[in-house]
Formats: C-alpha cells, sequence, structure tokens
C-alpha cells in the first residue's frame, strides 16, 4: 500500500511539472499571441484575407460579366456607378491633401460621361467635357475661396475616373451582341488576368523592384508575368471569333494595354502616398476602394479603345 502511495505520489509530481511546463510556454508566446505573430494566428489571418479577397472580387467579376452579356445600356450603367464612386474616393483624396473639389459638378459629369458615351460616342463626351469646362470656370469665378488647384483636381477627378472608364462603353456599343460583349470583356480581363499573374509570381520570385519608393510590392519578375497574362488573354479573346480581332493582334494590345495599366497602377499609388493612404477606400473587403481596383483598368480601357480603332477592330 505505501509503494503504491508513493508511485501515486511520483506520478502527481511529474504531473505538475508538466502543467508547470505548459503554463511556462504560454506565457511565454503571450507578447507574439497579442501581436498575432503566433504561426497559426498568422495561417489563419491570411486564409481569411484570401477567402475575403476571393470572396468580394467574385462578386465583382460576376456582376461586371453580367452587365457586359446584358447589353450597351447595362454596360453604361455599370460604368456609371463604378465611375462615381471612382471619382468619389478620389476626391476623398483631393480633401485629405488640403484641395477643395467642387463634388457636386464633378461627380454629376461622372455620371454624365458613360451616358454620353453610350448615347453620343465621343461627340457626345466631347459636348459634356466643354459644358463641364465652362461651369468650373463659371464657378471658380464666382468663388474668392476657390483657387486653380481646387479647380485643376475637379477636372482631373472625373476626367481620371469617368471619362477613361466610357473607353468601356465605347468599345462595348460597337456591336451589341455578344462581340462587342468578348472585346469589352477582354479589356477588363487582360487587366484582372494581368494583374493575377504579376500578384502571384511577384510574391514567390519577386527580387528586383520595380517603383521601390511608390509602390514596394510590386517587383521586375510580377511585371514581365504581368505582360504574359495579359498577352494569353487577348489570345483567347482572338480565338472566340470575334470579327476583325486575329492572333496577331493580341502581341500588341496585351503588351500596351498591360504596361499602361502598370503605369496607371504606380500613378494611383503615387497618389494615395502623397496623402499618407494605404486605399482610397473601404468598399471591396480584401482589395481596398474601388479605384484601387480600376486604377490599372482607367489608363488600361483607353489604351485598348485607340488600339482597337487604329486597327480597324471598332
Amino acid at each position: 500500500m505505501g509503494e503504491n502511495n508513493e508511485n501515486q505520489g511520483r506520478q502527481s509530481v511529474g504531473l505538475d511539472k508538466q502543467v508547470d511546463k505548459l503554463e511556462a510556454l504560454r506565457a511565454s508566446k503571450e507578447g507574439r499571441r497579442a501581436q498575432g505573430t503566433l504561426r497559426g494566428q498568422r495561417a489563419r489571418g491570411s486564409a481569411e484575407k484570401l477567402l475575403t479577397r476571393t470572396t468580394s472580387g467574385a462578386i465583382y467579376a460576376v456582376l461586371t460579366i453580367g452587365c457586359l452579356f446584358l447589353g450597351p445600356f447595362a454596360t453604361a450603367l455599370l460604368i456609371m456607378s463604378m465611375a462615381w464612386l471612382c471619382c468619389s474616393e478620389f476626391f476623398r483624396i483631393c480633401r485629405m491633401g488640403g484641395r477643395g473639389p467642387n463634388e457636386i459638378f464633378g461627380l454629376a459629369v461622372a455620371l454624365l460621361f458613360p451616358l454620353a458615351a453610350y448615347g453620343r460616342g465621343v461627340s457626345g463626351m466631347a459636348v459634356v467635357l466643354m459644358l463641364f469646362l465652362v461651369a468650373i470656370a463659371a464657378w471658380y469665378v464666382a468663388t474668392p475661396r476657390a483657387n486653380i488647384a481646387d479647380v485643376a483636381v475637379t477636372v482631373f477627378g472625373p476626367v481620371y475616373t469617368s471619362f477613361s472608364f466610357s473607353a468601356i462603353v465605347l468599345i462595348r456599343a460597337f456591336d451589341k451582341g455578344p462581340q462587342g460583349a468578348f472585346l469589352a470583356l477582354g479589356v477588363m480581363l487582360c487587366i484582372w488576368v494581368s494583374d493575377s499573374f504579376a500578384y502571384v509570381v511577384g510574391s514567390k520570385l519577386g527580387k528586383h523592384k520595380l517603383a521601390p519608393r511608390i509602390s514596394p510590392n510590386k517587383s521586375w519578375e510580377g511585371f514581365w508575368a504581368g505582360l504574359v497574362g495579359s498577352v494569353l488573354t487577348w489570345v483567347v479573346i482572338a480565338l472566340v471569333g470575334v470579327d476583325g480581332l486575329a492572333v496577331w493582334h493580341a502581341l500588341p494590345l496585351g503588351l500596351v494595354v498591360g504596361v499602361v495599366g502598370v503605369v496607371g497602377d504606380l500613378f494611383e499609388s503615387r497618389i494615395k502616398r502623397g496623402v499618407g493612404v494605404k486605399d482610397s477606400g473601404n468598399l471591396m473587403p480584401g482589395h481596398g476602394g474601388l479605384l484601387d481596383r480600376s486604377d490599372s483598368l482607367l489608363f488600361g480601357s483607353v489604351a485598348a479603345y485607340l488600339l482597337l480603332l487604329i486597327g480597324g477592330i471598332l
């Protein structure tokens, strides 16, 4: 009996030591746990971030593709809403930088550019632009507190966002059937694929920084991968059978749109860095604002429209 009690006592002491060791180990991790740097916390955070980003991106993509195939008017409505939101985010950044844009005029015109592109094409957009300039000039003359910087950002906001975005409406309107939808989708898809290729390759293999002072996460390896993705997208669109669009068109379209898209991305990053913000907004969880999601597309869609026009495809 005494021997059994002695064994039980030893086991109890051993168990206490194990408990003390586990408690000490747990206590040693409290600081890292509070900072969220434990391996499990990092893995869970990465998975949640990826899931959030993928979900919001999928909703955005499905809505966009649905409107493109519904027809030119649905596309115009989509671009109107996207342009208005992008312009609103741009004005928000400007106000953070101490500027005072006329948001009433600017946001109104952001709605009008895509509508004019749908109804009257480029000529309609030119009329809206001229009326806008006259209205802003009158506002500047009648408002002593306004300065020329306020005028500049008021005009640039809707031109940068809505006027550029309206190129998608012009491309979609060239053919009311599926061919117009495939061309417009090609423009947007090549930017999405380019961004995805650049992100995956850049995060895994990126060693040479593309623009470290503006966008530290971008690399030359990701840049070249993005161009490959852009070209491949246009090859697929050409193989679908769009009239006038041959496979050999894919190279200039993919290269030019890909490069211009990167310029658009860096341009928006430079704007945000100038006022010290990371995202233009929080509309799209995991992506930031809509302007963050559309920065490459704004410049890329204009480049694609001009190339398709010069190439006789539109």
